[in-house]
């Protein structure tokens, strides 16, 4: 069975990578939703119904252990996925998120002051807020909405990378470190380190593979059930001209393709 990975749209192509990089041998099956996206503008019932859908797509896709790659879709729906759905639909198989992972990474840095940016979805959400205080109640955390990022990145339009990365940059010159919580994000995580350079940038795309090795290295009953033969598959619900030139700079040589419709 394959590892699954879904994400609102291309940017969880960052977090593929990784975990192909890190683990070459297993069999991996992306999905990105490109026809919804950005999931941040979205209502939580809608974030809820389309994640749904593609975790359905997944499961049908063979996947046993299945990565929410979406904070946005982690933020909003991956309880419900976790404890309601999957129990009813498919108790085989795993479902996680990438929030834990990072929050994780954020405090073991042993910061005391942490900036989160992420969409404003996961901002309404305070997903990362609650997870940081639970880990270390003491944390000093200011949250901020960045809706600009997705679709500049999903577009194509690193020309306005600098600009909009300065405006985002600028409330937090005395944080400590500073998550980027949304799998585009590593596609501008160089902007921040040079906007601020005193601050440590979480970037998911640096941590994710090893978290997943250490996940399956806790868990032999899930990794002895994936399958290696090294094959990949990558598919989006709608592409065009431009996200094929996203993909491209996201994983170069990547061959990605539309999902059949239903």
């Amino acid at each position: 069975m394959k590892i699954g990975v879904f994400d609102s749209g291309l940017g969880g192509l960052v977090i593929t990578k990784a975990f192909i990089q890190t683990m070459p041998e297993f069999d991996y099956c992306y999905y990105g939703d490109t026809k919804n996206l950005p999931y941040g503008e979205k209502t939580s019932g809608q974030i809820l119904s389309y994640t749904l859908e593609a975790v359905k797509y997944l499961i049908a896709q063979d996947c046993k252990l299945i990565i929410i790659a979406c904070n946005t879709a982690t933020s909003i729906a991956l309880r419900y996925i976790q404890q309601r759905f999957i129990p009813a639909y498919a108790p085989d198989i795993k479902v996680l998120g990438v929030v834990i992972p990072t929050v994780e990474e954020a405090v073991f840095n042993g910061a005391g002051t942490i900036g989160v940016i992420a969409t404003p979805a996961t901002v309404r959400s305070h997903i990362y807020q609650t997870e940081l205080l639970k880990l270390n109640p003491n944390l000093k955390i200011f949250e901020l909405a960045t809706p600009k990022l997705v679709p500049m990145i999903e577009n194509n339009q690193f020309d306005l990378a600098d600009e909009i990365c300065q405006e985002y940059a600028k409330p937090f010159w005395h944080a400590d470190s500073l998550i980027l919580g949304c799998t585009h994000y590593p596609l501008v995580k160089n902007y921040f380190r040079r906007l601020l350079p005193n601050v440590k940038i979480i970037a998911q795309d640096e941590l994710m593979g090893a978290k997943l090795q250490d996940y399956l290295t806790r868990h032999p009953e899930i990794a002895s059930q994936l399958a290696c033969n090294y094959n990949y598959q990558f598919e989006v619900s709608l592409i065009n001209e431009q996200s094929a030139a996203v993909a491209q700079r996201l994983f170069p040589g990547i061959v990605i393709k539309e999902k059949a419709s239903d």
